[in-house]
């Protein structure tokens, strides 16, 4: 049974950092595209950033510079380290992965069939 369990999430004021993990478990091989996702209450989902199983990273406009996301493939978990944050990235925070080549950008959010339940980001101005 695959499974995607978030964590890292929490309240940090403008300015602060957090990491988000998410563990997967139940891959018997890693998966072409693992990524973060984002979502606000009466707003769509939106990706905030992805890798593929080549390394290759993408993220939404929003968090360049400020984001970045890896993966460990011997702890079998993918990070989001979050620097300078501001109220606007205040989101519950997902992981995701699918295994369809040719489908690994922020924008490709439909192809993405495993999801984990989330950890929680607040940032306070």
């Amino acid at each position: 049974q695959v499974q995607l369990v978030e964590s890292g999430g929490g309240s940090v004021q403008a300015g602060g950092s957090l990491r988000l993990s998410c563990r997967t478990s139940g891959y018997t091989y890693r998966r072409y595209c693992m990524g973060w996702f984002r979502q606000v209450p009466g707003k769509e989902r939106e990706g905030v950033a992805v890798i593929s199983s080549s390394g290759r990273t993408s993220y939404t406009d929003s968090v360049k510079g400020r984001f970045t996301i890896s993966q460990d493939s011997a702890k079998n978990t993918l990070y989001l380290e979050m620097n300078n944050l501001t109220p606007e990235d205040t989101a519950m925070y997902k992981c995701a992965a699918h295994d369809v080549g040719g489908y690994c950008y922020t924008s490709d959010v439909g192809w993405f069939s495993d999801w984990g339940q989330g950890t929680q980001v607040t940032v306070s101005s």
